[in-house]
């Protein structure tokens, strides 16, 4: 399954859930994101032939990060640019997750491993922004209303 968090027709999110399955491959990110993700699913036997990629200059305006649950659950929140909080979802273990753009925000719901992939170079302190997250009692969980 594919679950894709918007605001205001802003892809924030995009999610593979654990059980998704297709034959073939599908990129699911547009060519414009700076980081890509697709999924592949081959036969036995399937070649892809050896390549090279080229060097090809590209300018990064947003970090996008890509989190895959290796073992455990956790809830991410989602929030606007503006900061504003939005949802929450819970992510366990073989869901992937594409941070695209807005802010988000974690919580370790059991003991979870995360393999994180971004671009670089990182930043420092001018990466990111960081600012208080939403109160427990005011969460919205996606699918629940």
């Amino acid at each position: 399954m594919i679950e894709r968090i918007l605001n205001n027709d802003k892809e924030l999110a995009l999610i593979i859930r654990h059980s998704f399955h297709k034959d073939g491959i599908e990129f699911f990110t547009p060519n414009s994101y700076s980081q890509q993700i697709g999924y592949m699913n081959r036969p036995k036997g399937y070649v892809i032939p050896p390549h090279i990629h080229n060097p090809v200059v590209r300018e990064v305006e947003y970090t996008k990060e890509v989190l895959y649950i290796k073992s455990g659950q956790l809830r991410v929140d989602f929030y606007s640019e503006a900061q504003d909080y939005l949802e929450s979802t819970i992510l366990e273990t073989g869901d992937v997750i594409l941070l695209a753009y807005g802010g988000h925000g974690f919580e370790m719901l059991e003991p979870t491993e995360i393999i994180e992939i971004k671009q670089g170079p990182y930043a420092g302190d001018q990466d990111k922004t960081r600012f208080e997250p939403i109160d427990a009692n005011a969460l919205r969980m996606r699918g629940s209303e």
